[in-house]
């Protein structure tokens, strides 16, 4: 058994996906449907706007056709150290299978970093980023460095 580990992202004011958010669930709906992974848990707490990141992501999957006992949520979190925290219980009820950390690209060492500290083994599959403006991909590289600096120097605290 597989599972895939979706990580949050925004959710519009309207209430539907961020590019980002959409581009992660779809990429994971890709992997079940291609049989790399039986189960998707869907990560994510309520942020600026409602819903939370894992009840739209779910609402993706079942409109791709996922079927409902393959999805798993995960809705309290609000940073990649808690999506991943917070989905230990539900990779126990599933029996610790394999992982696969649904992020992209920029974002990756982070994820993978966080879930090496949280004893997660796991690999990471990140969708193309096509159809995203040159402008806002150079704004998530340019914000991640600060992210991936501070988790370092904070899962290493915490060690």
């Amino acid at each position: 058994m597989t599972v895939a580990i979706i990580l949050g992202a925004a959710v519009k004011p309207d209430g539907n996906a961020s590019p980002t958010l959409r581009r992660r669930t779809l990429q994971a709906v890709k992997l079940f449907k291609s049989g790399a992974v039986t189960h998707v848990i869907c990560c994510g707490g309520l942020g600026r706007f409602p819903p939370t990141e894992a009840d739209v992501m779910r609402s993706i999957c079942l409109a791709e056709g996922l079927p409902v006992a393959a999805i798993r949520l995960e809705d309290q979190s609000h940073s990649t150290l808690e999506n991943l925290a917070n989905t230990l219980p539900l990779l126990a009820e599933l029996g610790a299978p394999e992982v696969v950390i649904v992020t992209d690209t920029y974002h990756k060492w982070r994820a993978a970093m966080t879930a090496q500290h949280l004893g997660i083994k796991a690999r990471v599959s990140c969708p193309p980023m096509t159809g995203t403006a040159k402008h806002k991909v150079l704004k998530s590289w340019l914000r991640e460095i600060p992210g991936l600096i501070y988790y370092w120097w904070r899962l290493r605290r915490s060690d």
